[in-house]
């Protein structure tokens, strides 16, 4: 750059603002500036990118584009041209359509050719003018403009505006650190009000756009205006800035200054003996290492992050996390167990006063404590208690744990979706902390607690992870020796902790998470079995909470019995004790009545009888259901198997005039819907041995119906029901009364054994249901029952088959569909069966077997 180029340019920048306008101000303010100056109304146009020339302001302007420089070459002596800025100044061949309609006509007063053919020139603004029309957009722009003037105006009337914005640019000159305050003075010797005006906003740190906005405002008035406006708003910004810069300059020089006392301090308490708070800190810690039984390496482990921690500054954000960590894992149990004394005869004493039946787990629990007395470092067993809601699970594990002599420490899975539940979460991150295992540990603050895993069936999982894999480390023994938490990230021995899941079924739990735990079921309970837990447990609880006192309350046996199948219908007893609570809060206002009434009298005692339960709980809200006998064919009993116990389920078969179709309803699962196929399949295949027409399964449609609609049902265990309903309605031949049914088919006719059988007896139990029909193989499940259960299926008979035909045969009544009919229209024996006229007269036109008459549901295929 040459050097007058650069004096020149020198003098239009910051640094020389005053030298620049030691020229520019005298001209402005003498007039002797090149307003008066004759311009053609034809002027070549210069387009400008990111700059705004303002009338008298000298600005140096870079030129490289090919029209640019084209322009430059042809001025000759002429030295006007009209600089406009151009809309978007990405674009590089600007068209007449990309600039704005308003600029300045400026004077060149230098250019400065460089040698790769580019220049640059200084400009100084003489008028603004309007673009009319382009005349020439070729090899550069040619205009024909309009010279825009300001309304004269007096001095004096602008004077107000000047003083404001001088005060203004004064503000932002001296809260701007990048502008000399040489400046300020500059401005303060600006006397023309319009030239201060336009140099304030030619040197505005704003977009183009917005000085193109201000020069093309009519006024010198609004110019003012709205540069006062920007002013304000710049002046805001630049405070807001330099707050934020003094309040974190002012933290760091306090954090510096803090940690220079400190570390005085230290150096002051080193050399008299004393310790400060940190310090005590760290020979806590030292001590509780000193005093836990853990391996050598994890000590040494835990001694350098002890020693990291006597390093670190309390102020610092590691402090606290380092701290955290090191108080978690050194208040953990390591190497400390329970040394209670096993005593088999009292641990059964223990179960056997807290819950009744439940013997099969009372025997597991009783073997492996006596294992435990043999060899006192067994790993413990993990076991998972199956069972519908209300039957004991959960207090079960704490009566374990009472029997063990140990701690009992619950943990409730319902709805966890994170594995870090589990295993926890790293030390690094904020708020992190160890997972469910070892927090539990914590609170038992012993290595070798009942660890009970509650509802185990109802984890799930999401993009976080699946708990259910974690899990699989802390339930397998060759593996839990070493269990790691995230948080810890040391290896922790749970191979002692007794671990007992819960769960309502087994089919949402993962198979490998499944055979790592012994599954015990815990079946739901007998009439008998609820009556003895009411009276043993149950109503002696109840009076308790209730205030109220022994003899003041008498429920009958049959009370009792009338509650649990007429106001409950559950396989557990948490229903149960509901009702009675509900009695007990009724007979403690029955007795807070008679001490309002005299409170030195004697309490009499109230009796709670069968008949008077209505004024306790209501109107009964279960009902028998199979009470009455089935007249109508096509109708028989299942039974099925619920997480909340066992139900029974009617099954209802239908035809109508059709085409063969198989109409299914009630909600059925996919499982259910095969089983209807198959039934109706082996059916056909089998209509001669049942004496059904084949007329009947081709005009006929077969509707199959499972009522409760609103509950989804699903599973092979309905097929012999199925089956045996479709074989009552397509016979005619009713089902026999008071009679449940329950196994899977094949298209061989085969009836496989399935699952659930004790709760599926109780259920039939409940229900008033005297036989069931159960598969061969399902034998041993009720030798099972009766062995354990004999009072609860006293009086109810069982027959077990092995195939289909043998049990339809012996289902539904031993009478034809013919004798049927002929018992319907009350025609002897011997007498012969005439078609109806109707009916005949309908065959012989169309030659097709139709239906006869429909009364009590009786059906003629023939």
């Amino acid at each position: 750059m040459r050097d007058d180029f650069r004096d020149i340019f020198y003098e239009t920048t910051q640094s020389g603002l005053l030298d620049g306008l030691a020229k520019t101000i005298p001209q402005a303010a003498s007039g002797a500036t090149h307003h008066d100056a004759p311009l053609d109304s034809l002027l070549p146009v210069l387009p400008l990118r990111n700059t705004v020339l303002f009338p008298d302001i000298i600005i140096p302007v870079s030129i490289g584009r090919k029209k640019s420089i084209a322009l430059l070459d042809s001025l000759g002596e002429k030295k006007f041209v009209a600089f406009v800025t151009q809309a978007d100044p990405n674009v590089d061949e600007p068209t007449e359509d990309d600039l704005f309609r308003l600029g300045t006509v400026g004077m060149i007063l230098k250019i400065l050719r460089i040698p790769d053919g580019s220049a640059n020139i200084i400009v100084q603004g003489v008028k603004r003018v309007r673009l009319v029309r382009f005349t020439q957009t070729e090899p550069f722009f040619v205009a024909e403009t309009s010279v825009l003037h300001d309304a004269p105006k007096p001095l004096a009337q602008l004077d107000g505006y000047a003083r404001s914005i001088k005060h203004l640019a004064s503000k932002v000159i001296e809260l701007s650190p990048n502008i000399p305050n040489e400046a300020s003075y500059a401005v303060q010797n600006i006397d023309n009000p319009t030239f201060l005006i336009h140099f304030i906003s030619s040197n505005l740190n704003v977009s183009a756009l917005e000085k193109q906005e201000l020069l093309a405002l009519d006024s010198i008035e609004a110019r003012a205006e709205k540069l006062i406006e920007i002013l304000t708003k710049e002046i805001q910004a630049l405070e807001l800035a330099n707050q934020i810069q003094t309040k974190v300059k002012m933290d760091m020089d306090k954090a510096q200054r803090e940690f220079f006392l400190r570390q005085q301090l230290k150096t002051i308490q080193n050399e008299l003996g004393e310790y400060d708070g940190q310090m005590q800190d760290v020979i806590k810690l030292r001590e509780l290492l000193a005093k836990k039984q853990m391996p050598d390496d994890l000590r040494a482990q835990l001694d350098k992050e002890i020693d990291k921690l006597s390093r670190i500054p309390q102020i610092s954000p590691d402090y606290s996390v380092t701290r955290n960590y090191l108080d978690t894992i050194l208040s953990l149990p390591w190497g400390h167990y329970s040394n209670a004394k096993i005593n088999l005869r009292e641990a059964e004493r223990v179960l056997n006063a807290d819950h009744y039946g439940l013997e099969k787990v009372k025997k597991r629990i009783l073997e492996y404590l006596a294992v435990l007395k043999l060899k006192s470092n067994m790993k413990a067993p993990i076991l998972c208690f199956v069972g519908p809601p209300g039957v004991g699970k959960t207090s079960l594990g704490r009566s374990i744990a009472k029997a063990l002599g140990r701690s009992f420490v619950r943990v409730s899975l319902g709805g966890v979706r994170d594995e870090a539940e589990i295993r926890g979460h790293r030390k690094t991150y904020i708020g992190a902390m160890p997972g469910r295992i070892i927090q539990g540990l914590k609170r038992a603050g012993a290595s070798d607690p009942v660890f009970m895993l509650d509802e185990i069936d109802k984890l799930g999982n999401d993009f976080r992870g699946d708990p259910s894999s974690a899990l699989l480390e802390v339930l397998d023994p060759s593996q839990n020796h070493s269990f790691s938490d995230h948080y810890l990230e040391v290896p922790y021995d749970l191979s002692r902790v007794m671990f007992i899941a819960t769960a309502n079924t087994l089919d949402t739990i993962p198979l490998p998470l499944r055979d790592r735990m012994e599954v015990i079921a815990i079946n739901g309970y007998t009439e008998f079995e609820k009556m003895h837990i009411a009276k043993e447990y149950l109503i002696p609880r109840q009076m308790e909470e209730h205030g109220i006192k022994e003899g003041q309350v008498i429920i009958e046996d049959d009370a009792i019995r009338k509650v649990i199948n007429s106001y409950t219908r559950e396989a557990g007893v948490r229903n149960l004790e509901r009702e009675l609570a509900s009695i007990c809060r009724s007979v403690a206002m029955d007795i807070a009545l008679q001490l309002d009434d005299n409170p030195n009298a004697d309490i009499k005692p109230v009796r709670v009888a069968a008949d008077s339960l209505k004024k306790y709980l209501g109107l009964e809200k279960f009902f028998p259901e199979v009470d009455e006998p089935v007249l109508m064919p096509g109708v028989a009993v299942g039974l099925a198997w619920t997480p909340a116990g066992g139900d029974i389920l009617f099954i209802e078969s239908t035809v109508t005039k059709g085409t063969g179709r198989l109409i299914l309803t009630g909600q059925l699962g996919d499982v259910m819907k095969e089983s209807a196929q198959a039934a109706l399949s082996y059916l056909k295949s089998c209509a001669e041995y049942f004496r059904i027409p084949d007329e009947a399964f081709k005009y006929w449609d077969v509707h199959l119906h499972v009522p409760q609609g609103a509950i989804p049902k699903d599973g092979p265990s309905a097929g012999v029901s199925i089956l045996t309903s479709l074989a009552s309605i397509f016979t005619q031949r009713r089902v026999k009364g008071k009679i449940a049914m329950t196994g899977e088919i094949t298209l061989r006719g085969h009836v496989l054994p399935v699952g659930g059988i004790k709760e599926k007896v109780l259920a039939a139990k409940r229900a008033g249901i005297v036989e069931i029909l159960l598969p061969e193989k399902n034998r041993n499940d009720v030798l099972d029952i009766m062995e354990t259960n004999a009072d609860a299926i006293e009086g109810m008979k069982f027959s077990y088959f092995a195939e289909m035909d043998d049990l339809i045969d012996y289902a539904l009544e031993p009478i034809s569909a013919e004798e049927a009919e002929r018992r319907y229209r009350g025609l002897e024996p011997k007498d012969a069966l005439p078609p109806y006229p109707e009916e005949e007269e309908q065959n012989n036109a169309k030659n097709e077997p139709l239906a006869a008459k429909k009364g009590d549901m009786m059906i003629k295929f023939y």
